[in-house]
């Protein structure tokens, strides 16, 4: 017999990720004396084997990591049956007759992430599309830079997605009105729904209602109202407690941008260092192949400056936190020069990251990135938590699914980037909540006009919206910060880009829905500490100190019952008498809070 399972302390401790120049102990139970078994471990490019000594019930071995970065390990038997060898990509391994894949160990070296980002919750708001407090603000100061806006004078109506005016593409530059003023004027609004984190898309000035083609990232766009508006959303803000995060759109610039255009009239200008052309002027790198966005050369010691001079505007404001857009396309000395002069000016702002895929171990830009080494993000945008919840609550895995993929990020990441998470369902880039989990189709089978056309059924929408509120109560139980976007709370629908970009329904909310959000935010300031997770099929359940929440995916009721040994984590469940048991509706949940049960 031989048993290693990394999810125990017992057989790994500590749990998870571990810090440089710490000493980890890993322990293969056997009751065989016949063969020598020793750990090998593969970290910076080469092998290192440890052997192991022997302890009552199996053989320990000791190792410390004297280098930030990814350790991949297994275990090789040697015995009467040859070479042998023993791993798992997760939980208890198995033995194999040719090398397998291997363990996952992250090292990072010390480093901290604010506190108070742990344990806040975050709304995300496209500007255009939130608030429209008066009159539209900025036409004419649009029109001069960029040509007469496309404005929608009924605020009800859905955004273009088709080329208009003789395009031959479609192009986001039809606005709404939404802006800053907006936004403060609905800081009550959020301050109900617990929200201590307002992440807002791109504001800088542009010719966009996404506003991702920077043109001046030393001023806020008029047409949300200018400098003027975000200084007074900051202070306004404040006031409630609430904290602003800017989108930093660093790897490109618009090519209206007066930093393009700088660099194109004038070789001589520093400017030009920026932009990679290969037949200047008009011909240069751009996203993606956008013609629109010239990529820049971020680490141009001029291009670093101005940016940090950027960050240092900002901070002047109360702003000092940031989301950086495509941070996979940044380099790794771009992201440290960033987290550097962020900390430098105010060590409890949040430089998080969109990165789409677990982050420990994400290649791009010819190598492994080092996010989660302790010297750039302090956490990233957490989409596999969305891709897992989506695939466990439309029946693509199940409970015990669930809470193993749940639990391996726990393991990867260093605690204090998981516990900084940013959890979400719903983004700009993602179809909405409640249509994903309608049953919509893949976005990318659908063209534009096929999804303007998508409708689900009443039937599939009231499922939807039934499961949207039971993932909720996952998300907001989790470690991390939940990340509500604007108008899912109030049952916004909709397919990709652009369709996701829909106003906010001022007058039409579904009130349900907000107070269930306002209630998950009370309950969310109970769900603190350690974390465990179990699952069985139709049933996750999620166990905290003060906090278990059970949930159930399917459409009939049925009686969920966990045992302590059943919830695996970086903490030991102790549940009353050794277990819970309760009665869940179809799609329901239920969060009992020391002692006090709360349906959902």
């Amino acid at each position: 017999m031989m048993k290693f399972d990394q999810r125990y302390e017992k057989y790994k401790a500590p749990f998870g990720a571990v810090e440089t120049g710490s000493s980890v102990r890993f322990f293969m139970e056997t009751d065989r004396d016949d063969s020598k078994i020793t750990l090998r471990l593969w970290a910076d490019g080469r092998e290192e084997l440890i052997s192991g000594a022997r302890e009552e019930g199996g053989v320990s071995f000791a190792y410390t990591p004297a280098h930030s970065g990814i350790v991949w390990y297994y275990f090789l038997i040697d015995g009467p049956e040859g070479r042998r060898y023993y791993s798992g990509l997760e939980g208890e391994g198995s033995i194999y007759t040719e090398q397998p894949d291997s363990y996952q160990l992250t090292v990072y070296d010390p480093y901290e992430t604010p506190d108070w980002f742990k344990n806040t919750i975050v709304y995300q708001i496209f500007p255009d599309r939130f608030r429209r407090p008066g009159e539209i603000l900025g036409i004419e100061e649009h029109k001069s830079l960029f040509g007469a806006p496309r404005i929608h004078a009924n605020w009800s109506d859905s955004p273009d997605y088709l080329p208009v005016n003789g395009q031959k593409h479609y192009s986001p530059e039809d606005f709404f009105g939404g802006n800053l003023y907006g936004v403060k004027e609905k800081l009550p609004y959020l301050k109900s729904l617990g929200v201590g984190c307002i992440y807002l898309n791109p504001i800088f000035l542009s010719s966009t209602n996404h506003r991702y083609n920077t043109a001046d990232y030393m001023t806020v766009d008029p047409m949300l109202g200018g400098d003027r508006a975000l200084a007074e959303l900051a202070a306004a803000a404040k006031e409630y407690g609430i904290r602003l995060m800017l989108d930093g759109v660093f790897s490109h610039t618009g090519s209206e941008s007066v930093y393009f255009k700088e660099a194109q009239s004038n070789p001589h200008s520093p400017c030009r260092d920026w932009y990679d052309f290969t037949e200047y002027p008009d011909k240069y790198r751009c996203w993606w192949g956008f013609e629109t966005l010239p990529e820049v050369k971020e680490l141009t010691p001029s291009y670093m400056e101005f940016i940090g001079g950027v960050m240092e505007k900002y901070a002047k404001m109360g702003i000092t936190s940031w989301r950086l857009d495509v941070a996979d396309e940044l380099p790794d000395g771009f992201i440290e020069f960033l987290r550097k002069r962020l900390k430098s000016i105010d060590p409890d702002g949040v430089l998080l990251g969109e990165v789409w895929e677990e982050a420990t171990n994400k290649h791009s830009m010819g190598g492994r990135r080092k996010y989660v080494d302790g010297h750039e993000l302090d956490s990233v945008m957490n989409y596999p938590f969305r891709h897992m919840l989506m695939d466990f609550f439309l029946g693509r895995t199940d409970g015990e699914g669930l809470a193993r993929g749940l639990l391996r990020l726990m393991e990867n990441y260093p605690p204090q980037f998981y516990e900084s998470l940013l959890n979400l369902m719903g983004s700009h880039d993602v179809v909405r909540a409640i249509t994903a989990l309608a049953g919509a189709p893949d976005r990318d089978s659908l063209t534009r006009e096929q999804q303007a056309a998508y409708s689900p059924t009443i039937e599939q929408l009231d499922a939807g919206r039934k499961r949207f509120m039971a993932a909720a109560a996952v998300q907001y139980m989790m470690p991390g910060a939940p990340c509500l976007y604007y108008g899912d709370e109030a049952g916004l629908t909709g397919m990709a880009d652009p369709f996701n970009r829909g106003t906010y329904p001022w007058g039409q909310e579904d009130t349900e829905l907000i107070a269930y959000f306002q209630k998950l935010g009370e309950l969310h300031k109970r769900a603190k500490g350690g974390c465990a997770f179990a699952g069985r099929g139709d049933v996750f359940a999620l166990y905290r100190p003060e906090v278990i929440c059970m949930v159930n995916r399917s459409c009939e009721p049925v009686t969920a019952c966990f045992a302590d040994k059943d919830f695996c984590g970086n903490i030991r469940a102790e549940l009353a008498n050794g277990c819970i048991e309760r009665e869940l509706p179809p799609y329901g949940a239920a969060i009992l809070i020391k002692g006090q049960e709360e349906r959902a």
